[in-house]
């Protein structure tokens, strides 16, 4: 008699511990626990009668079966939302939308209407993040990460590069040399920050103190409140000083070491809004670059 296949919940937590190669990594992915997960794979293995993860004292390492599995697993999954998008038709046209939150608020939000009205059948469900994540979430389609250079786990595309400088609000009192004076502002654990671009501005950078925040949502509104100035680069700043509510007050501006990158999953390929989507993101920035 032919055995009966494993649960699917099984199959999901096996792809997503194989994806990090951490139990740790998949329950984060599948709002699960680390036991739960070793123990639906402990099931699996159990199940299919050979292990598929060698237990390494600080990381996971697939077997020869595990190896064998998990394209099989993957390509599984893909049948699974082929031949749904094929019985329900035009009903399965989501794309979940993966990026940091000044990127979705400063960029994508204003131009969304643009998308809208090109493509109203594709409902995009967007969540953003603070911090660069290590690997795209379980479920999402279509990733914009601002990173040095993201690891190649997917399918990955540099989207655009950038200039940085500071801003600050219009009628705000600043030189070159009495800018270290001023309250500055930065995101943190960036190379883009005040001490590179002040040693490409060819400026004598002491140590004046700078408030650091998780987002660059917080020093741009401290900017704009006329609290001090802020690094900035024109992805996220380029709207706020075509509206005049901030201003570059130098000219100088230095090339910005973290870059914009497009992050596709395997599942976007097969899914008709992730195209849709993704050429129109392309589309946009072109044109931005181009005027």
């Amino acid at each position: 008699m032919q055995k009966p296949l494993p649960p699917l919940g099984w199959l999901r937590t096996f792809e997503a511990a194989a994806r990090h190669l951490s139990f740790t990594g998949a329950a984060r992915d599948l709002n699960m626990t680390q036991s739960a997960v070793s123990q639906q794979i402990k099931s699996l293995e159990g199940h299919l009668g050979r292990p598929l993860f060698h237990r390494r004292p600080r990381a996971l390492e697939l077997t020869e079966t595990g190896i064998t599995y998990l394209p099989v697993v993957r390509e599984a999954f893909r049948t699974l939302v082929r031949g749904t998008q094929a019985v329900v038709g035009d009903q399965v046209n989501a794309v979940q939308v993966q990026s940091n939150i000044t990127f979705a608020v400063n960029w994508l939000a204003p131009k969304l209407p643009r998308f809208r009205a090109l493509h109203p059948d594709v409902q995009l469900n967007i969540f953003t993040e603070l911090w660069e994540p290590r690997e795209m979430a379980e479920g999402a389609a279509v990733e914009i990460r601002y990173s040095l250079r993201p690891a190649d786990t997917v399918r990955t595309e540099l989207l655009r590069t950038d200039h940085y400088y500071p801003v600050c609000a219009p009628g705000y009192s600043v030189t070159l040399e009495n800018l270290q004076d001023q309250p500055l502002y930065d995101c943190s654990n960036l190379l883009s920050n005040w001490s590179n671009w002040a040693e490409d501005q060819g400026l004598i950078w002491g140590n004046p103190p700078i408030t650091y925040a998780t987002t660059y949502m917080v020093s741009l509104s401290v900017a704009m409140a006329r609290g001090g100035l802020c690094l900035a680069h024109d992805t996220i700043v380029r709207g706020l000083i075509g509206e005049s509510r901030l201003i570059a007050p130098f000219a100088h501006r230095a090339v910005m070491p973290e870059a914009y990158y497009l992050l596709l999953s395997p599942q976007a390929e097969e899914n008709p809004g992730a195209i849709a989507f993704t050429n129109w993101l392309r589309s946009e920035i072109a044109a931005e670059v181009v005027s």
